[in-house]
């Protein structure tokens, strides 16, 4: 994968022509989700920037920032990569102030960027440096970077030292070796690349020998059913269920094994494990008015329409009697609701919830501006 990457920098590197290739391009996908195109060779060349920093390569890094900046401004999903936090990083390091601009575009590309993208990038170059130039700029951000760096007493937010042991923090999370980066990092990298197998292969490295403390497996957990296997993710998850001491941790994590199963094509265990579920509930107050109460009877119905025909009549039966005492059931739920009763054959109940959701869409886009 490194390799990979490498071949694609220096592609870069001989021909700033192919630089239009790691723009932000919006494309949609056969599952009909838009997505970023060029999104995964942007990704490769910033890794391959991490382990290979030159100085003639600013240039390149600063078109690269300013693609990630425009991605997180207009991507269908937005939020904060941990690729436009490197795109971020690999620009501050070469502390030209001219770039306070293009970092202010990363941090005020959307909700997740302004709360979670370190103000220190943009005084990458130095507190005073930075404040003089933009004082002295007629840039349009010059107001709302100025209101942003200085408190109610005009006086810095961030000093020289704080700048200073956030770099240096930085470059401990974005090692320029590849040798000293996490093994979860190249987990998520196999898999943005679109190389399952690979990360698989991560994966179980990360895993062999390390203790199955609840931290470990519900990482564990977490990756496996990223990865589709399901099966593999129950298993761990039912490891999990010996650090769930509550009844609210109890019946939170048998329902989440309860999906697991049920994604696995084990309706058996998924069945049992949403009995177990109901079960813990008992010990849980006014559980039907809050959000796990819901989540226990949408897996129901969930199970009932991807149940065979043995197990189906017998879980829809339990998530109708349980759905009359749980209100506010989400849309999604009463949609899942629905398509039971249809596969149960149930006509006089199909169409309750046939009712209930569409009165549920009303009131929704009723709400919608």
């Amino acid at each position: 994968m490194i390799d990979k990457a490498r071949r694609e920098l220096q592609r870069m590197r001989e021909t700033p022509e192919a630089w239009r290739e790691l723009r932000y391009e919006r494309g949609t996908g056969a599952d009909g989700y838009d997505f970023d195109v060029n999104a995964v060779r942007r990704a490769q060349v910033l890794w391959a920037l991490q382990y290979d920093r030159r100085p003639g390569d600013l240039a390149l890094v600063r078109w690269v920032a300013g693609a990630e900046a425009q991605c997180r401004r207009e991507a269908p999903f937005q939020g904060l990569t941990r690729e436009t936090e490197l795109a971020g990083f690999l620009l501050a390091e070469y502390r030209q102030v001219e770039d306070v601009w293009t970092q202010w575009d990363l941090k005020r590309a959307n909700f997740d960027t302004w709360c979670g993208y370190d103000i220190e990038h943009v005084l990458a170059a130095g507190v005073e440096t930075t404040l003089a130039f933009v004082r002295d700029s007629g840039h349009p951000y010059r107001r709302e970077v100025l209101d942003r760096l200085l408190g109610d007493d005009g006086r810095p937010e961030s000093s020289e030292e704080d700048v200073a042991e956030w770099a240096q923090s930085r470059r401990h999370d974005f090692p320029g070796d590849p040798a000293g980066e996490d093994p979860l990092t190249w987990i998520e990298r196999a898999k943005l690349a679109g190389d399952d197998d690979l990360a698989r292969q991560w994966l179980d490295r990360w895993a062999a020998d390390r203790p199955r403390d609840e931290d470990m497996l519900t990482q564990l957990r977490y990756q496996l059913a990223d990865l589709g296997d399901f099966a593999a993710a129950a298993a761990a998850k039912r490891e999990l269920l010996a650090f769930a001491v509550s009844a609210w941790d109890r019946a939170s994590a048998w329902v989440s094994l309860a999906e697991l199963e049920r994604r696995a094509g084990d309706h058996a265990a998924a069945w049992e494990a949403l009995r177990e579920c109901g079960r813990a509930l008992e010990d849980v107050s006014d559980w039907a008015e809050v959000g796990l109460g819901r989540m226990f009877v949408h897996e129901l119905f969930l199970l009932a329409g991807a149940a065979g025909n043995d197990l189906a009549g017998v879980v829809f039966a339990e998530a109708h009697r349980q759905a009359a005492v749980v209100p506010d059931l989400s849309l999604v739920a009463l949609q899942a609701a629905t398509e039971a009763a249809v596969r149960v054959g149930d006509r006089e109940r199909s169409g309750h919830y046939r009712r209930l959701r569409d009165a549920e869409q009303r009131r929704i886009d009723e709400l919608m501006p």
